[in-house]
């Protein structure tokens, strides 16, 4: 098995992946500056909804985060064209890492797919062919990889579509093909097509279809013999939801990456129309002893000196891959050690791979009570927040608490002590509204981190006051 890992394959594979991954980097990056997203998700904000342990990733002052995009936008080309690769993917990395840490807002699957591919792709030599670099320094130019670099960019993949699959094993989605019985509602004015969405079957035919589909495309992948057509059903399936639903550029990262489950010499015809087709030696792992170990190269000396004993060199591999994907398995299930349903209290949502699964819409007020005089004050959050912002902290209860937080410290600045209660309704999955958190709850006495489970509502609960007028949720 670990022979397998380390055995050389055709490195154009994955100097194809670099290229399509540089390129969708570089158009999302020009989306921003056409949709003016920059300004609405940095310039605009008075405040912002940082990830716990990340309070410190701000927004750049001024102009800043213009250029950080433009930046972003010139490291992507380098990344597509092999200019500089590994420092261009590593700057790519934190830079696009850093700007989508600074808001929960904003946060996608997509992109926190991107970050780990990016991270992923910083111990790759993907740089080594088919760029700018292998043209410049032919020396450094390799023709194959080892194949666990081929096998875990399949398994980060993987991981999106099987959690997916699984995540949508639900009462709402396969019963009451929700959400997308409501999504499929919004298109029923369009032409021919609008009658066929909104037909009573055809939510649930969409739901079924959708979680199998994630349950079974990478095995299909996998297997040589169903592989090519497996492909133009991703190709299918991601043109479909890409064209229904505003999923930004999630359905063309998929379509892209996924040709990484091809075999390594894929790009072969290719490499050959241009008169680049070396012939590859592909025989038996690397022996031990060799400086060319990991099929790189020189590039294995950055990484791992040649003082260092190359079979230790494969410890340290195997153990930094065991590793990982034991985190991203962790990662997507640590929901399961916390109370409440994961759609509503959204502990553990986040970095799962939960992926279309909920409609929620609420409105959300508060009230701040100053101890020492007991003034009563109503808070409209729209005062503080973009449109943006209140829609999505009107539904999560970490943000709800955050803004909280937020309204105490501001009135400690001026020198009050306070109490802050929210007034929050929501609705998930078409379902009628209901209390999300317990309005008696004092939320300045809630820590940070707090599982929601402790101070919300749980979902499908009658919300009913006891004789000392607290909240309780009945069964």
């Amino acid at each position: 098995m670990l022979d397998r890992l380390f055995r050389p394959v055709d490195i154009r594979s994955l100097a194809a992946f670099r290229i399509l991954f540089g390129t969708i980097m570089l158009l999302a990056m020009m989306r921003y500056f056409a949709y003016g997203w920059i300004d609405v998700m940095y310039t605009w904000p008075q405040i912002f909804f940082p990830y716990e342990g990340f309070e410190w990733v701000r927004p750049w002052p001024g102009v800043g985060m213009q250029l950080h995009y433009g930046v972003l936008a010139v490291l992507a080309f380098c990344i597509a064209a092999g200019v500089a690769y590994r420092a261009s993917i590593a700057l790519f990395f934190v830079g696009f890492t850093y700007a989508h840490l600074i808001d929960k807002t904003n946060y996608l699957n997509h992109y926190y797919l991107v970050s780990l591919i990016a991270f992923l792709m910083i111990f790759m030599p993907l740089g080594r062919e088919w760029s700018v670099d292998a043209y410049r320094f032919h020396s450094s130019r390799v023709l194959t990889a080892p194949r666990w670099m081929v096998s875990l960019l399949r398994f980060q993949l993987a991981v999106v579509y099987v959690f997916a699959g699984i995540a949508k094993l639900n009462a709402d989605w396969l019963l009451q093909a929700q959400p997308l019985k409501f999504w499929l509602s919004a298109h029923s004015d369009m032409a021919i097509l609008g009658p066929l969405l909104t037909s009573a079957l055809t939510p649930y035919l969409f739901s079924w279809a959708g979680a199998l589909f994630d349950l079974t495309i990478v095995f299909f992948l996998l297997w040589r013999r169903t592989r090519f057509a497996a492909y133009l059903t991703v190709v299918g399936f991601h043109l479909v939801t890409g064209f229904l639903f505003p999923i930004g550029l999630f359905p063309w990262i998929m379509i892209a990456l996924t040709t990484i489950f091809f075999e390594p010499d894929w790009p072969r015809p290719i490499s050959a129309r241009f008169g680049n087709d070396p012939r590859i030696p592909l025989g038996p792992p690397l022996e031990k002893g060799e400086d060319r170990l990991l099929g790189m190269g020189s590039t294995s000396a950055w990484m791992f000196p040649r003082a260092i004993n190359p079979s230790w060199t494969r410890c340290v591999v195997v153990a930094s891959l065991c590793t990982w994907i034991l985190i991203q398995l962790a990662v997507p299930l640590r929901f399961l050690v916390r109370t409440g349903d994961v759609n509503w209290t959204e502990d553990g949502f986040r970095f799962a791979w939960r992926v279309m699964l909920i409609e929620k819409r609420g409105d959300a007020a508060f009230e701040i009570r100053d101890m020492a005089t007991g003034r009563r004050t109503r808070i409209d959050p729209r005062q503080y927040l973009t449109p943006m912002q209140v829609h999505m902290m009107s539904t999560q209860p970490d943000m709800i608490l955050q803004f909280a937080h937020w309204l105490v410290e501001r009135e400690r600045g001026a020198g009050h002590e306070v109490e802050v209660r929210a007034q929050v309704e929501a609705s998930l999955n078409g379902r009628p509204h209901q209390p999300l958190v317990d309005p008696d709850i004092d939320l300045a006495r809630i820590a940070s981190g707090t599982p929601a489970a402790a101070w919300t509502v749980p979902l499908g609960s009658d919300a009913t006051r006891s004789s000392d007028g607290r909240i309780a949720a009945a069964p």
